[in-house]
Formats: structure tokens, C-alpha cells, sequence
């Protein structure tokens, strides 16, 4: 075994132990402080106290949305970052994320649809039908849906339907009401059935990164050496995209838009173990949750009783970590 194959080893299993922390710390801490003994009770005894019910009604699910959210925004992160070649390509880069807005703010303002399960379908299809628009005007003319044409289809999107979102929320005061606490981007409230919506989602789109992994290391050599080794890259771009569009519409109709996971998460994954797609995408899918999971935990605690949602800590926590991560040139190109 090689000492960088060791060294990836080492890393990922550091990363399973710090999810397992994070999880832990999740379920144990908040404005209500639960010793682990007692989480231990409520999940594995069957545990009828208040701190049982505490942990399974509503730290349980809070917990498990977390962790889907960060997994499904770190590996969309590495997958659209490896198709568009572009190191600061996000989830959104296709407009999902807006497209996701627009779906919500629609079902407020015009079909009366007022809780977070309810608003899952509507922000999946708001998602999906910008990432097709984003796709289909990248693909048209010459060349096909080349990374720069992409990038520019996907922030003309985005850019059009924000000014959709804001003209109607700016002419419906309830709307605006009601769709500022999803926009914000927050775990807080979601129970199990916005979970069992949307898992069979998050299994598709992590089965659709499976089958194009390899396909992004050809891609990172560049389209003529990718298709000199045998891949199509149209077709891995076309799949790569729609498995990035799948798990950021998990996301987004999840928790709301929070920013920073999919942008940041792949350039420390690449930091710690290399370029090789499988070994970022695995370390991704580790890292991803424990960042959402230890950020909601400090939004808990730093200002209880009162929450500060995710998206928020992200940013404060995030941005920062990442500057320093690029002045010290510890990330490894797309």
C-alpha cells in the first residue's frame, strides 16, 4: 500500500469519526443540554422521559436532515465543480437553487401551501425546470454545453428568476412573510416526512454520481484526453449535471439554500486526499454533514434559547476557514 493511499485511508476514517461526533453532539446539545447517557437511553431503551421524547420528536429528525442536506451539497459541490472544470462552481451554478425559490414562493403565493413538507414537490420542480432551461440554453449553438457556456447559462438563470422571486414577494406582503423563513436556510422544523420525501432523491442522485466518478477524472485532464481514453464526455457532462440538479433540489427543498458547503467542502476534501474524484467524493460525503451538523449545534448554544439557522453559521464559520485555506494554497485544482 502507497503512503498517499494511507493517507487517504487516515482522512477518511478521521472523517467518519468526526460525523459520528457531530451526530452525537447534535442529539445531545442545544438549549436544552442531554447527556449522552440519556441519548443513549431514548434510541437504544426505548427511554419515556422528557429528554427521550426531546430526542427522538425532534433532534432524531433535525439530525437526519442534516446530515442528508451536507451530503447532498458537498458531493453536488465535487460533481459540479469536476464538469464545469471551474473551482468556484456551487450547487447553484445552474440556478437550482433560485429555480428551487421560485418553485417555493409560488406554492405560498398562489396555491396557499404553508408548511416545509408541503413545500418540497413545488421546490424540487422549481429546480429541476431551471436546471433543464440552464442545460437546454448551454446546450444550443455550437460547441454543446461546453463548462463556460454553462457557467454563464447558469447565472443568466439565476439572475432572471431572482427577479421573478422578488417581484412577487415584494407585491405579496404574506408571501414575503412566510418565505423568508425558508430562504434563510435552516434544519429547524423539518420532521420525518419532509425526510421520507425526499431520501429516495438524495439514493438517486448519489447512485447517478457513482456511475460518472470516473468520468470526472477524465474530464479534469481536459474533453480531448477524456475522449481519447474512451468516455463520452457530453453524455458524463449531461448525467454529471442532472445528479448535481437531483442532490442540490434535495437540499434546497430540504432545509432551504445554504451556501458555502458545496462551494468549500471539495476544495478541503481535495486539500486532504488529492484529486481522484472517489476519494474527494467519499471524504465530501463526510465532511458535508459534519460541517451542517456542527454549525446547527453552535447556532443552538451560542445564542440560546434562541437559533441562528445554518445558513448562517455556514457563512460566519465558512468563509473565513476557506479564505485561509486559499491564502495558505492548500486546495488542489478541479
Amino acid at each position: 500500500m502507497s503512503r498517499a493511499t494511507r493517507r487517504r485511508i487516515a482522512w477518511t476514517v478521521a472523517g467518519v469519526l468526526l460525523l459520528f461526533l457531530a451526530v452525537l453532539l447534535s442529539l445531545a446539545l442545544g438549549s436544552r443540554q442531554i447527556a449522552p447517557a440519556e441519548v443513549y437511553d431514548a434510541l437504544l431503551r426505548h427511554g419515556t422521559g422528557d429528554d427521550a421524547q426531546v430526542v427522538r420528536a425532534l433532534r432524531v429528525p433535525r439530525t437526519v436532515v442534516g446530515v442528508m442536506v451536507g451530503l447532498a451539497l458537498a458531493v453536488a459541490g465535487v460533481v459540479m465543480q469536476g464538469i464545469t472544470r471551474n473551482p468556484i462552481a456551487e450547487p447553484g451554478v445552474l440556478g437550482v437553487s433560485q429555480g428551487a425559490a421560485l418553485g417555493v414562493v409560488c406554492a405560498i403565493a398562489f396555491l396557499g401551501v404553508h408548511t416545509p413538507a408541503g413545500y418540497v414537490w413545488f421546490a424540487f420542480a422549481g429546480a429541476g425546470l431551471a436546471a433543464v432551461a440552464a442545460y437546454a440554453v448551454a446546450g444550443s449553438g455550437r460547441g454543446g454545453a461546453s463548462p463556460v457556456k454553462l457557467a454563464l447559462a447558469g447565472a443568466a438563470m439565476n439572475a432572471f428568476i431572482a427577479s421573478v422571486v422578488s417581484a412577487i414577494v415584494t407585491t405579496d406582503a404574506r408571501a414575503l412573510d412566510e418565505f423568508r423563513f425558508w430562504d434563510v436556510g435552516s434544519i429547524a422544523g423539518r420532521d420525518g416526512e419532509v425526510v421520507a420525501r425526499t431520501w429516495p432523491f438524495l439514493l438517486v442522485g448519489l447512485l447517478l454520481v457513482a456511475v460518472v466518478a470516473r468520468g470526472l477524472d477524465a474530464l479534469a485532464l481536459g474533453d480531448d484526453v477524456a475522449r481519447g481514453l474512451g468516455h463520452r464526455v457530453a453524455l458524463v457532462r449531461a448525467v454529471g449535471a442532472l445528479a448535481a440538479t437531483v442532490l442540490t433540489g434535495v437540499a434546497v427543498a430540504t432545509a432551504g439554500p445554504i451556501a458555502f458547503v458545496g462551494l468549500a467542502v471539495p476544495h478541503i476534501a481535495r486539500a486532504l486526499v488529492g484529486s481522484d474524484h472517489r476519494w474527494v467524493l467519499a471524504l465530501s460525503a463526510l465532511l458535508g454533514p459534519s460541517v451542517i451538523l456542527v454549525s446547527d449545534v453552535l447556532g443552538r448554544v451560542v445564542f440560546a434559547p434562541s437559533e441562528v439557522p445554518v445558513a448562517v453559521m455556514t457563512a460566519l464559520l465558512g468563509v473565513p476557514f476557506l479564505v485561509a485555506l486559499v491564502r495558505r494554497k492548500a486546495t488542489v485544482p478541479a
